[in-house]
């Protein structure tokens, strides 16, 4: 074997020291080639390559930690400084090329390692995986300008810890758990019986900083407390609030983490004074956080476009980016897939200072690359996703109508990429990936993992460049397609 007979990839090519490093493409798939002293470091098997020894390293785990000792570039680092940053999670574990080269001649700080409790789960994958597929598309395309790898709604301390003993450098902590939205809606006698029963030195205290007063946040915007919205907001948000901040002290404070509190997995819209009291909490208490995530008013369903009116989304949305700005953090949009009514809001409302989560959308990127070349393995898929929509649902909240899904055996092939655009098709596609990936045949066999897989590697230039367009897309919508200089945003009231 010569080293012109393999499919380099160009922005791979390295040197260190004596040694010399490329990535290929090759009949038992894409591995790392070193040569010279580095060789030692690696697992793999020595091949000969145009008369010099070479040691081909399958891309696992193990390896991939020895390339982060090896090239600090390859490490994900925190995001702080960076104004427009985007969670870019992929299920499938090989959309970060695409990723990596739609935003690599932006100002956009790619957080290409973001992955959920719940999507390694529905995935049977690991924080190690995760973070290491990566790390192989950094170094894939010889991509310098940093990534960041999110550990996803964790609600735990061993959950935090263990992705901070994996290498990633954001936290995402889901307070889901400890909002109390019983309290929401309950009546006021409820709320006031309630409040009497917490103690008398937390209550005092905490009626010193809110009780009555107002908050001025930007030019004829201001939060008031009164006594029915301050105690409303201490039952519903303290708990998460003492949660977020005995996560800090204890596992976050001092390390070079960007950490994200987010309040939205909950039954309720956030006030601008839940919004408020939680930020200022957080803050009067020394915590350092770089984003927080509110619940917007309307529906952020996964895969489709913003449901709601967006007049009222900017109002809402407004108030929620000032209170951001005063405080020094980022607003973050979680289930930021496809909204592109609302993003030129966002970007235009934060200054272009933001983070958007997004996830499943590469995956449906996939899934139209598969419905436009094998047809076959598409009909399969969708039926197979239709029958299990129910189990889908125990982890994802959507209300799509299947009634209004055309049945696929009257679809012919040329027409099966469009349920790609169809919203009760796109959300029924989209929630049912882990159950598509981790189905098996009756003798244990995958059912569909390894043909998604082997047909996507034969044809990934077509996946990368949809990636390119979709979630280019995206970016363009926010305002991401200029460079964020001093003057170029422009505040808006």
């Amino acid at each position: 074997m010569t080293v012109e007979s393999l499919d380099i990839y160009p922005g791979s090519e390295r040197r260190r020291g004596g040694s010399v490093y490329f990535m290929a493409d090759t009949e038992g798939g894409a591995g790392l080639f070193v040569s010279g002293p580095d060789m030692e470091l690696f697992e793999g098997t020595d091949v000969a390559l145009s008369g010099e020894t070479f040691k081909r390293c399958p891309l696992t785990v193990e390896n991939s930690k020895t390339l982060r000792k090896l090239f600090e570039f390859a490490n994900p680092v925190s995001h702080k400084g960076r104004n427009i940053t985007i969670g870019l999670g992929d299920r499938l574990g090989i959309a970060s090329t695409g990723h990596i080269r739609t935003v690599r001649e932006l100002d956009v700080f790619p957080v290409l390692a973001q992955q959920s409790i719940r999507e390694l789960n529905l995935t049977g994958r690991t924080y190690e995986g995760v973070l290491a597929a990566a790390v192989w598309a950094v170094f894939r395309e010889g991509y310098t300008k940093g990534y960041g790898a999110d550990g996803d709604h964790l609600k735990t301390h061993a959950e935090v810890e263990h992705a901070l003993e994996c290498g990633y450098t954001m936290i995402t902590l889901d307070c889901s758990e400890h909002i109390r939205n019983d309290m929401v809606t309950a009546a006021q006698t409820m709320v006031d019986e309630r409040y009497c029963t917490l103690p008398a030195e937390v209550t005092s205290q905490l009626e010193k900083v809110y009780l009555n007063k107002s908050f001025h946040i930007y030019n004829d915007i201001s939060i008031e407390f009164s006594e029915a919205d301050f105690r409303r907001a201490v039952l519903v948000y303290l708990p998460a609030v003492s949660h977020a901040l005995s996560i800090y002290s204890k596992l976050i404070k001092g390390k070079d983490v960007d950490f994200e509190v987010s309040i939205d997995e909950t039954m309720s819209t956030t006030s601008p004074q839940s919004h408020f009291f939680v930020a200022n909490e957080l803050i009067r208490k020394g915590a350092e956080f770089a984003s927080l995530a509110p619940r917007f008013v309307g529906e952020f369903q996964k895969g489709i476009d913003y449901i709601g009116d967006t007049s009222g989304f900017e109002r809402d949305f407004l108030v929620h980016a000032r209170i951001a700005d005063k405080f020094g953090y980022k607003i973050s949009v979680h289930s930021g897939s496809d909204k592109f009514s609302i993003f030129p809001i966002v970007g235009r409302l934060t200054s272009g200072k933001f983070h958007l989560k997004t996830a499943g959308t590469s995956w449906l990127e996939a899934v139209r690359v598969i419905a436009k070349h094998d047809p076959g393995l598409y009909r399969e898929m969708h039926v197979f996703a239709l029958e299990n929509l129910g189990e889908a649902k125990k982890y994802y909240h959507t209300t799509e109508d299947t009634s209004n899904i055309a049945a696929v055996g009257d679809v012919p092939d040329a027409g099966l990429a469009d349920y790609l655009e169809h919203e009760d098709a796109r959300r029924v596609l989209h929630i049912t990936y882990g159950l598509i990936l981790m189905a098996e045949r009756d003798d244990g066999a995958p059912l569909f993992r390894d043909r998604i897989y082997n047909f996507l590697r034969a044809h990934e230039a077509e996946y990368f460049a949809a990636l390119e367009r979709h979630i280019g897309r995206h970016l363009t919508a926010l305002g991401a397609e200029n460079e964020v200089e001093s003057g170029k945003w422009k505040v808006e009231s």
